[in-house]
């Protein structure tokens, strides 16, 4: 007989036995449930970043185990005598906010773990194409999330898949499971592949934008955080001048509006221009953007009026400085901050009053600022009042804030007390 007419027999010890293989892999359902919870803590315990990620762990459900062993180990799960591992039958999902969190958790990642293998699913895909983009990270499990248990016997080479992924790529990745894979729908027609990749590329594209978004704010803060410790500076200079001493380094909760078109832009440059000393010029930007046509809403005012006060107080400007102060409140009531910064014109000023008003006006709103409770305080040492200047730095104290110039104050005013005031 012919090769041509040789048929090939599969006797039954060769197929594999589903039922036996199913025995076995949920066998080990305690053991990986075990691992999946303690592995899922201690990524919660580890990875630290602002926009905090969400988690899903899942144990891989035997069907979808049972099909890929066939395609992948097809010999072994013949054998059926032990369980066939997989790299993904424990798998847990951490889900981020941001394109640059990714990077940032795997990071952490190798750093934390031992990991076996890093894979960059969809990196390599067109435009044209619509399959999901994911970073899948292979860890050794760790020795403190191995299990109590005994038995079954855990095989060696066991590890934990991690899928790190935005909301976008994973909100894709779940409808493109339920389109393709899980339903076995493979779309040939080209209308239906083409309104695929769309989805996928404007989903791509929303990440890329949230970044680009992100990378703005980061960058805005950047320059706000300068920017309010010179005023800071600005200020101690002149109260240690009169004073004797007075906290170098207060800070405070940024606070700003996010808008798009030219005024972020704007706004950035003015930002710059204010923390390299450039003063006049930020000034101008400032104006600028307070004249600008259609007039910006009142909130978006009410920061950049603060911010042109700023530019004022540093130039020496006290008079124009409070007259933004004042102008920031009128467009936002709510702003803590800028009646924070009007009383400590009123203070250099000289008018404790009036800064002591701007000081309860502001706690008012937030009573949880330590630096203007310090102010205060200062303001009442100032006016003779010892008694409330004490109540003061007590809570500044008390809200965290206390380095030498605090304990200089705080000195002076138990003196006060001691030479019976």
């Amino acid at each position: 007989m012919s090769d041509s007419k040789k048929v090939s027999k599969i006797t039954s010890k060769e197929l594999p036995n589903k039922i036996k293989i199913r025995k076995i892999y949920e066998s080990y359902g305690p053991v990986f449930n075990e691992i999946l919870g303690k592995v899922e803590q201690r990524l919660k315990a580890t990875i630290k970043i602002a926009s905090l990620p969400t988690y899903k762990a899942r144990i891989k459900s035997f069907d979808s185990y049972y099909k890929k062993i066939l395609r992948q180990k097809p010999d072994q799960a013949a054998e059926g005598t032990s369980l066939v591992t997989l790299t993904d039958m424990i798998g847990i999902r951490v889900i981020c906010a941001f394109l640059e969190d990714l990077s940032i958790v795997e990071k952490i990642l190798l750093k934390n773990f031992q990991v076996m293998e890093v894979e960059r699913k969809g990196s390599q895909q067109s435009f044209r194409e619509f399959g999901y983009e994911s970073l899948h990270v292979l860890i050794k499990i760790p020795d403190d999330c191995m299990p109590d248990l005994k038995e079954p016997p855990l095989p060696d080479d066991i590890v934990c898949e991690i899928q790190i992924r935005t909301i976008l790529q994973d909100a894709w990745a779940e409808v493109e499971h339920e389109l393709i894979y899980k339903s076995e729908f493979n779309p040939f027609d080209k209308p239906l592949r083409r309104k695929l990749a769309s989805i996928n590329a404007s989903l791509s594209l929303a990440d890329t934008i949230f970044q680009e978004i992100r990378d703005y704010q980061n960058r805005l803060q950047l320059e706000l955080g300068s920017r309010r410790n010179t005023f800071y500076e600005k200020a101690d200079e002149i109260t240690s001048k009169e004073f004797g001493g007075v906290r170098k380094n207060a800070r405070a909760n940024p606070f700003i509006s996010n808008n798009s078109g030219s005024i972020d832009d704007l706004v950035l440059q003015a930002l710059h221009e204010h923390n390299i000393g450039n003063f006049s010029q930020a000034i101008e930007i400032y104006t600028q953007i307070l004249e600008s046509t259609p007039t910006p809403p009142p909130v978006v005012l009410g920061v950049i009026y603060k911010h042109r006060g700023m530019a004022q107080f540093a130039q020496n400007d006290y008079d124009s400085a409070l007259l933004d102060f004042q102008k920031s409140v009128e467009n936002d009531p709510k702003s803590f901050r800028s009646l924070y910064y009007e009383g400590i014109v009123h203070s250099i000023q000289g008018r404790n009053e009036q800064a002591i008003d701007c000081f309860n006006r502001s706690l008012a709103i937030d009573k949880y600022q330590s630096h203007v409770y310090y102010r205060r305080a200062l303001a009442y040492f100032t006016s003779g009042d010892y008694v409330k200047a004490n109540e003061d730095i007590n809570s500044a104290i008390n809200l965290g804030l206390e380095d030498d110039e605090v304990k200089d104050l705080r000195a002076k005013i138990v003196e006060k007390f001691d030479m019976g005031m």
